[in-house]
């Protein structure tokens, strides 16, 4: 099955979407804000909160970066109308970054307002190296108007362990999460175990200055160290959540964390640029093939 796995991987970004739709269905909670609404009311009737997002990224035309900012200040509107235990994640280039940091600003503080007139929470996600100064900037930003923002820390950048200790004396929320964009190694740690390493690291060094951390990781090895170190020094789980990504399967860990009184937060992808986000998950774990091919034989 392994074979069949590889295969899939490499010859899925030459198929036509309409053949990839079935291995992005997993990962994806449709093209719509209704669909994924409708995927996250679901999810926290089984206990778990959730972020969306919204697919895409480097936006360079400044009517679809606007465009983008409103779909996520009308999506503030109706988590809030729905009741759902769920808040916004969004990539700085998808709503203008890439075109000027002007942009972006403007833009994000449109989204700002809307989660304070919703009380509810917003993050930045992270994006590939070149973007991280601008992003602490804009959260920096929004932090001096409005608290409940956060941001990104990934455990593959040398500078992560820097970045934590400035911040932190700022009520910092951050996302803790490995890193995907391929970077040079003067820039990030190219060794999975320094990068696992640098990440226990940073959740220890959050924990100590007082910081909120979201672990985000589908490791379950990191997670058994997490839980570990945890309970060995009686974090308080008021100070921290585990994340994990819409769809990708866990074995039953995410339910016995919740069992043991832990937050867990689904990270809820939706739109229509599906097919590079799952093409992109398919190469991370070429082993959900397996598992999507088992579904697709299922009666719904």
């Amino acid at each position: 099955m392994s074979f069949i796995n590889h295969l899939i991987k490499y010859t899925l970004p030459a198929l036509p979407k309409w053949f990839a739709r079935p291995f992005a269905k997993p990962y994806v909670a449709g093209e719509t804000s209704e669909q994924a609404l409708k995927h996250v009311k679901t999810i926290n009737e089984k206990g778990f909160s959730a972020t969306i997002d919204i697919l895409g990224e480097h936006i360079t035309d400044i009517d679809e970066a606007q465009k983008i900012t409103e779909q996520y200040c009308d999506l503030y509107d109706q988590i809030n109308h729905q009741s759902l235990d769920c808040n916004l994640s969004i990539k700085p280039t998808h709503v203008g970054l890439r075109i000027s940091l002007n942009k972006a600003i403007t833009n994000i503080t449109k989204i700002l307002d809307q989660a304070k007139k919703n009380n509810n929470f917003l993050r930045m996600d992270m994006e590939n190296s070149v973007y991280t100064d601008h992003t602490f900037e804009i959260y920096n930003l929004c932090k001096q108007s409005y608290e409940h923002v956060g941001v990104v820390i990934q455990s593959y950048l040398h500078r992560s362990l820097k970045d934590i200790e400035i911040m932190s004396g700022n009520n910092l929320n951050a996302r803790i999460c490995k890193g995907i964009y391929k970077e040079e190694k003067t820039i990030a740690f190219q060794d999975r175990k320094k990068v696992k390493e640098n990440f226990l690291t940073l959740a220890k060094t959050m924990a100590a200055n007082g910081a909120y951390a979201g672990y985000a990781t589908h490791d379950q090895d990191l997670i058994d160290q997490l839980l570990q170190w945890i309970q060995s020094e009686s974090i308080d789980p008021n100070r921290f959540e585990f994340q994990t990504l819409y769809g990708v399967p866990m074995q039953g860990r995410l339910e016995e964390l919740i069992d043991k009184g832990y937050k867990v937060r689904i990270y809820v992808p939706f739109g229509p640029d599906w097919f590079d986000y799952s093409l992109r998950r398919l190469k991370e774990n070429p082993a959900i093939a397996r598992y999507v091919i088992k579904n697709m034989f299922k009666h719904e």
